[in-house]
């Protein structure tokens, strides 16, 4: 096969980044779901950012949890928003104000205390997250951080952070869908009962 070697690389690789994040982040993974979960019981929204393939990973966990995370789970809608999905905002904000305004305006017109905040940044350095945490942080919301490598400028900006253990974006990104999914669970679950 001409690129068996290339997608047994690919693979393997993928496989090794999450062997680590059991030992390493199952606390912080766990921490996570119970803040979202407990905002929820309080009627909170969960706001997620990012962006480029993190802007596309934190639209697909707000999906999953306002239609459903798996199929079978019958269970009313959760109120989660990926701030990156608006188009008019996001042209409105860069022209008028500049891109690193874009989720710190929309948490400053939306948030609350009871709310969350859940930005992806597979660097740590995304300007545009940090203001939305500094906003967040403003507003009394709860942070929980999606971050890859050494966590960049964000280590240490949360209530709690998934730090994945690589400096290869893609790993990053297809561990930061993996956690997403899992949260989706653990809502399902701890909200509704559903496995």
């Amino acid at each position: 096969m001409e690129h068996s070697q290339l997608i047994q690389t690919h693979i393997e690789e993928s496989i090794r980044v999450k062997e680590q994040l059991l030992p390493t982040l199952l606390p912080n993974i766990s921490l996570a779901g119970k803040i979202l979960v407990e905002s929820l019981k309080t009627d909170g929204i969960l706001y997620f950012a990012g962006n480029g393939g993190s802007s596309c990973d934190a639209s697909h966990i707000a999906a999953e949890l306002v239609i459903r995370y798996k199929s079978g789970n019958e269970r009313k809608a959760i109120p989660a928003i990926a701030l990156n999905s608006d188009q008019a905002v996001l042209t409105a904000c860069s022209n008028d104000y500049g891109y690193e305004y874009l989720f710190q305006r929309q948490l400053e017109a939306f948030g609350k205390p009871k709310d969350v905040f859940v930005g992806l940044t597979t660097s740590g350095n995304s300007k545009n997250i940090i203001l939305a945490v500094d906003e967040a942080k403003k507003k009394g919301m709860k942070v929980v951080l999606f971050l890859g490598g050494d966590g960049g400028k964000l280590k240490g900006k949360a209530d709690v952070e998934i730090i994945v253990p690589s400096n290869v974006t893609a790993r990053i990104q297809e561990s930061h869908i993996l956690i997403g999914h899992i949260l989706c669970s653990i809502i399902e679950k701890d909200l509704f009962g559903l496995d």
